[in-house]
């Protein structure tokens, strides 16, 4: 049985999950998973900088995570960070940060490798299945980038663009440092143009149209998915493979860029930390869907978080063959 540790740090938030991985079926047994909203990635479109309150809210969770690690005694720790600490020129007060209260080093990863890993943790349980017809297109949308992944048992092509839900609502809906609630039509317009460019130049390596099963992951994915159930709560067990059809994810998108901050923070299933962005998050969604015809999304509740873990076995095992 090996014990492993995964931190996925993006834009918008901090992810930790601790698994046991036992060898004889190589899935993950989780024993804590957990997700705080920390907007590191506050601003970076605009200065190119991380904040440095971005960077404490980022440091107290990973002074909370390092406990969790601790008790549970993961034998291996691995901590990934994506689109934000990618773009930043400070990343090194990041990396040092994250060193001193981890132990380890954040591995500040590529848009390749981000796609390759949300491909492992989304598609590694729907082996199988004979409901879904392959090639899959796994889509990631976080707070600064999206990953596009083609793939059937393995990835055949991926593209990261920056499209993420964060970045979108910082860069065509804030005006006088605020998020305009609700937006205006032109703002829209801007919004989906960006979009619709960003989905071109992924096309430019990634065969999106040849997919035939549309797997969506992360946070504004699965908010819509709780929000086409209608669900009293966030449920994790609702949300996971749960498929939306194209016409709900349009009429949710459409009314989230009517609503305001209050209506918005009035579902309940909306986590405080998605308010302000939920709306460009369903926008680049609702997009995706309609650029490649899907009729529909499945929801994966797993995704890059299961793929570092997934890695951190592996390694530990070779290490332990090694020894």
């Amino acid at each position: 049985m090996t014990r492993v540790a995964a931190v996925d740090c993006g834009t918008n938030s901090i992810r930790l999950l601790v698994a046991d991985v036992p060898p004889e079926t190589g899935e993950l047994v989780d024993l804590d998973r957990r997700m705080t909203i920390v907007r590191l990635g506050q601003g970076v479109d605009k200065t190119g900088r991380l904040a440095p309150e971005a960077l404490e809210r980022t440091f107290a969770a990973c002074r909370d995570y390092a406990a969790i690690i601790k008790d549970l005694g993961a034998e291996r720790l691995r901590f990934v960070a994506t689109s934000a600490s990618r773009d930043a020129s400070n990343r090194d007060d990041f990396v040092r940060g994250v060193l001193d209260i981890l132990g380890v080093e954040p591995e500040v990863i590529s848009g390749d490798e981000e796609a390759e890993l949300s491909f492992t943790g989304a598609t590694k349980e729907l082996t199988g299945r004979d409901d879904l017809a392959k090639p899959y297109l796994v889509v990631d949308i976080g707070g600064g980038s999206t990953e596009f992944v083609v793939g059937d048992d393995q990835v055949r092509a991926a593209r990261s663009v920056n499209i993420g839900c964060v970045r979108m609502t910082e860069r065509h809906l804030v005006r006088d440092g605020k998020v305009t609630d609700p937006p205006t039509p032109d703002q829209i317009t801007a919004m989906r143009a960006d979009i619709e460019a960003a989905l071109d130049l992924a096309e430019e390596t990634v065969p999106l149209r040849e997919a035939r099963t549309l797997v969506g992951l992360a946070g504004s994915v699965t908010t819509v998915s709780a929000i086409a159930q209608d669900l009293p709560a966030y449920d994790t067990e609702a949300i996971h493979h749960s498929r939306v059809p194209y016409d709900r994810v349009r009429e949710i998108t459409e009314s989230l860029l009517r609503s305001t901050h209050a209506e918005r923070a009035a579902i309940p299933s909306m986590h405080p930390g998605r308010v302000d962005v939920i709306g460009a998050g369903a926008l680049v969604l609702l997009s995706i869907m309609e650029r490649i015809g899907a009729s529909e999304v499945v929801v994966s509740e797993h995704d890059i978080l299961d793929g570092i873990a997934f890695k951190a076995a592996e390694e530990a095992e070779a290490g332990k063959q090694g020894d």
